[in-house]
């Protein structure tokens, strides 16, 4: 989405030395003892597991478990024994087997099974501390170790504190070597929790006096001092952020011992939807900081289960019908201290849908699909009962205009789908459906519940879901727009919401309204104290709130609002007050478009930026994202991408996005279902300004190497190591391209699982023939172009980043939509296109014009009436206004392009190729599957004249004319058809692959 150009602060250098920094602190294996290669004989494995207490409080602790390749264990399994303060362990034979799964239990029906996944563990010594799983003996001697004998060598001892505080490690080892000694195993032997923030390990170091040493969590990631490793001497010593102090003090000598518990959770709430229950709480408080939750669920036939979660969301899916679920949640702190347990939320499943699932996706190949795409609350209006105007109404002129902002809805885009597949669309791209809260949230960009669908879209009758159903009963797809970057500037609810400062004066009381502890906005509802849909009375404070972090709480600023008003600190969320936790969102403005903070920072006032790399911020969007998944949409386009790492999307949300599909409904639907980001570069070269990180095609590809295992640490890794790559070393791919005149099957082995907008060609649409070359030039960079989503203009920009939506005049539009529509790529229509709706006004200009001015007008009046569809891109009857719309020229021209590239695969999913041919925009495409028996050849110009040479010899025939020619000798010659006409001529193979001839009635372009 577009976002408004304001005067940003440059994020501080020392913040940018200090990531710098980190690059080289976490490593995937240190160099020093490497394992061994020596053969070692065949032995049985066996696995010593231990079982963190300290959270659970049972009275007994049982392992159920199963070898890899074996059976599980009688229920409720073998008993654990103590092992030391807060800790069981159970050792099991293994066999020959290399791991096991394992699921936890009090031997009375309560169960730790990592949230119905179970627990996949190896050999060795392996932990499980609150959902997650490490490698160390959490036991071992952490004193001195057993007295020396008597000689004449004193003895020495290292007392080591590893501060955990910078690489966020819940468990540590220490890996060791004595001066002139051997080096532990790898991975070391387990360090202890000392204090917040800290781990410790007494070392027995014989006679010397120093050591080497490297840190690790037990899982693979290594602090080894950027390869250098560390000296520690005897005595005590502190490692923090690559520093050793010898001779330090007990860094937990001053802080007392964590005894207090933080508070209950609040305000749980349980809503079951079918089989699933999504359950919210409001954060708990503790005087040193929660750090996850644990859900208990009672009810079923499994039982009582134990779930740890890190957000204050958790869904619950895959539960049995009609079964009351009663749900608890205790908040955990980092000493372990649990808090009592929340007040009980109960919800009752319904019943399970129907298989197939109601709303299962299409799961066609997407590239057979053009797209329409249409801001949902701008579009048409089926129930005026949900329109909403906002606090902006009056000052923006729409009040002037009665055109609320949120006009459009489910239940208008519902009435109009014929209007659409009448057009020949057969996808619908609409923007984001989830709960926004801002002063102009209309676009759906300001997310604030994830979770749940804008009531200001739906209706009785016309839900989200039912859109979904009643356009995939039409054989049309849905894709979501989804955003991943950021929430609204009131953050995300269930995940962290800021309070601002605010008082109820004589100048401020219109501003901020009574607060009433009954209300719940959701948008649409209007609170009766207020008298507003957007009350605010729940976001501010006065009184300045407990563990509040926002600097200069309610001090006057010394500046005054453009009415005059007094100014306070904390009056409006900002990422650099103080007011958001680092652990879910960035605390920077963006600086640098093409630098690393633009995947790192806020890009504007009213987004507040997400730590993508945060776990709990993870799994509150993915399981936000699941919900829409699960009912059955096709496909997401990804806002604003690029301002996330690409080992961000490659190692969490992409592969989500593909099990959440593939468990629900396959492989064949996941393969399917379409992902296409927003990566915006707005220039017109190939790469964008030379940076890799910040072009599209780079967000196509897997990585190329192994990073950190810690999402931040690797994301500044990747960044750094691809820049200095530069683009001549970024990988090609021959996929969009034929081989001669030969189709070839594509190597998808290194995608990514994102496509993308074609930006380059979008930019440069001002000219047809200027986007075909752009996009040429290209298309070795992108693992597959074929799928590359290619449009004039959209909600944002027009060509050269124009802030007007496109003007060149109804010929230049015809013409690029027969390049669109032949060329490589996926068609994408920005709504009233079709009628140059809007031609030449400024595309947005937030609340300070009237909507009705811009491009992002409401359309509904050019679709008064009915309309009925036949197929796609034929109208059987049109009635009122739609008819007269139906019948301009421009979408003629549209219903005929769809008519064509729908009967011509070649036009759909193949690769193309310019060898041997002359003319401005001509091209061969072929298209060819076995499977289907498909073979799918076409030789295409757009306007000019055009020569082929090298062409397979046969008959051809025109889909535009009807034109016959025979090639016997591999050429064929094309007069030019004129500007926005075309020729597709279409060898006949016979039988299925038989050329169609003429497709549909001459029209004003295409005759």
């Amino acid at each position: 989405m577009r976002r408004t150009a304001r005067s940003l602060l440059r994020r501080p250098a020392a913040a940018a030395v200090a990531a710098a920094g980190l690059l080289g602190l976490l490593t995937a294996v240190p160099e020093t003892a490497a394992p061994s290669a020596s053969p070692v004989a065949a032995t049985e494995n066996t696995a010593t597991v231990f079982y963190y207490t300290k959270t659970r409080n049972w009275s007994a602790y049982d392992l159920h478990y199963a070898p890899d390749g074996g059976s599980w264990t009688t229920v409720p399994g073998v008993r654990m024994e103590a092992a030391c303060t807060d800790w069981v362990k159970r050792t099991v034979s293994l066999g020959s087997a290399s791991g096991l799964a394992a699921t936890f239990n009090n031997g009375s029906g309560t169960w730790d099974n990592n949230a119905g996944k179970n627990y996949a563990l190896g050999t060795g010594d392996i932990t499980v501390k609150d959902g997650i799983v490490a490698h160390s003996d959490p036991c071992a001697d952490s004193g001195t170790g057993p007295s020396p004998s008597p000689t004449d060598t004193e003895t020495h001892t290292a007392s080591v504190y590893y501060s955990t505080t910078t690489v966020g490690w819940s468990t540590a080892n220490i890996h060791y070597q004595p001066a002139s000694g051997s080096w532990t195993a790898v991975p070391g032997v387990g360090m202890a929790a000392a204090c917040t923030g800290w781990m410790k390990r007494s070392v027995d170091l014989g006679g010397a006096t120093s050591m080497r040493a490297a840190f690790n969590n037990g899982n693979g990631v290594w602090d080894n001092n950027n390869g250098s490793d560390y000296t520690i001497r005897a005595g005590v010593s502190t490692v923090e952020d690559r520093v050793v102090t010898s001779g330090a003090d007990d860094p937990c000598a001053a802080e007392p011992a964590d005894t207090q518990a933080p508070t209950a959770p609040a305000k749980v709430k349980a809503e079951a939807d079918g089989v699933s229950v999504v359950l919210t709480w409001d954060p708990s408080t503790d005087d040193r900081g929660v750090t996850k939750y644990q859900v208990t669920r009672t009810g079923g036939t499994e039982g009582t289960t134990v779930t740890d979660v890190s957000s204050t969301v958790h869904s619950d899916a895959n539960l049995e019908e009609r079964t009351a679920y009663t749900y608890t949640v205790k908040a955990v702190d980092a000493a372990g201290n649990v808090s009592a347990a929340s007040a009980a939320a109960t919800a009752t499943t319904g019943e399970k849908p129907a298989t197939p699932a109601a709303g299962k996706p299409l799961g066609t190949d997407p590239r057979k699909d053009p797209i329409y795409f249409v801001l949902t609350a701008r579009f048409e209006d089926g129930d005026s009962s949900n329109n909403r105007g906002g606090s902006q109404h009056v000052k923006s002129g729409n009040a002037a205009n009665d055109d609320p902002m949120f006009r459009g809805d489910f239940k208008g885009l519902v009435n109009k789908l014929d209007y659409i597949k009448g057009l020949g669309f057969s996808a619908i791209w609409i923007t984001p459906v989830v709960l926004n809260r801002s002063d102009y949230d209309y676009h759906g960009y300001h997310g604030y519940d994830f979770y749940k669908v804008d009531g200001r879209l739906e209706s009785a009758g016309a839900s989200y879901q039912d859109l979904i159903n009643a356009a995939h009963a039409k054989g049309m797809k849905i894709y979501q727009d989804v955003v991943y970057n950021h929430s609204s500037r009131w953050g995300a609810k269930g995940l962290f919401t800021p309070t601002v400062y605010g008082v109820r004066d004589d100048q401020w009381s219109w501003y901020y309204d009574e607060r009433n502890e009954g209300f719940e906005y959701d948008g649409v509802s209007v609170e009766p104290k207020s008298g507003k849909s957007y009350y605010n009375g729940d976001l501010w404070s006065t009184a300045e709130p407990s563990g509040n972090t926002c600097l200069d709480w309610g001090k006057p600023t010394g500046k005054a609002s453009p009415e005059g008003y007094k100014l306070y600190n904390c009056q409006w969320p900002s990422p650099t007050s103080g007011m958001f936790p680092k652990a879910y969102y960035h605390n920077c403005w963006l600086g640098n478009w093409e630098g690393e903070d633009s995947r790192s920072c806020w890009l504007h006032e009213d987004l507040a930026d997400f730590d993508t790399e945060s776990a709990p911020v993870q799994n509150y969007l993915i399981g936000a994202y699941d919900k829409y998944i699960d009912m059955g949409v096709d496909g997401f386009r990804i806002d604003t991408a690029v301002h996330i790492p690409r080992t961000t999307w490659n190692r969490r949300f992409l592969p989500a996005i593909q099990e959440r599909v593939t468990s629900r409904f396959g492989a064949a639907a996941a393969k399917n279902f379409f992902v296409f980001g927003e990566v915006g570069a707005f220039v017109n070269d190939k790469w964008n300004r030379g940076s890799v990180n910040h072009s599209a095609q780079f967000f196509t590809w897997k990585e190329r190497k192994e990073y950190a295992a810690d999402d931040a640490a690797a994301a500044l890794e990747m960044y750094d190591y691809e820049e200095r790559l530069g683009t001549g070393s970024q990988p090609v791919s021959t996929n969009a391209f034929l081989d001669g005149n030969t189709y070839h099957t594509p190597d998808h082995s290194r995608f990514s699982g994102m496509n993308v907008i074609d930006m380059r060609m979008h930019m440069n649409f001002g000219d047809a023939n200027n986007a075909y070359s752009n996009g040429k030039d290209s298309d070795d960079s992108y693992n597959d172009a074929t799928y590359n989503v290619v449009y004039v203009d959209s909600h944002d920009y027009g060509p050269n980043k124009s802030s007007e939506r496109y003007a060149g005049g109804t010929e230049a539009w015809a013409e690029n939509m027969s390049l669109m529509w032949t060329f490589r790529g996926i068609p994408t229509l920005y709504y009233g296109s079709e009628i140059e709706f809007q031609a030449g006004k400024r595309i947005d200009c937030g609340p300070s014009c009237p909507l009705a001015t811009t491009g992002r007008a409401y359309y509904g009046g050019h679709l008064a009436g009915t309309v009925e569809a036949s197929d796609f891109g034929k109208v059987s009857s049109a009635t009122g206004e739609v008819a007269r719309t139906l019948a301009g020229p421009l979408v003629k021209h549209l219903q005929r392009l769809n008519e064509i590239r729908r009967a011509v695969p070649a036009l759909q999913m193949g690769q193309y190729s310019t060898d041997g041919i002359t003319g401005s925009m001509a091209y061969k495409r072929r298209y060819t599957d076995a499977a289907s028996g498909t073979d799918s050849f076409a030789l295409v110009t757009v306007t000019g004249a055009a020569d082929y040479t090298g062409i397979p010899n046969g008959t051809y025939k025109d889909a535009v004319t009807g034109d016959t020619r025979v090639v016997s000798d591999g050429r064929l010659s094309v007069g030019a058809p004129g500007k926005g006409n075309l020729r597709v001529y279409v060898l006949d193979l016979g039988g299925k692959n038989a050329a169609p001839g003429r497709i549909g009635a001459p029209g004003p372009y295409l005759n």
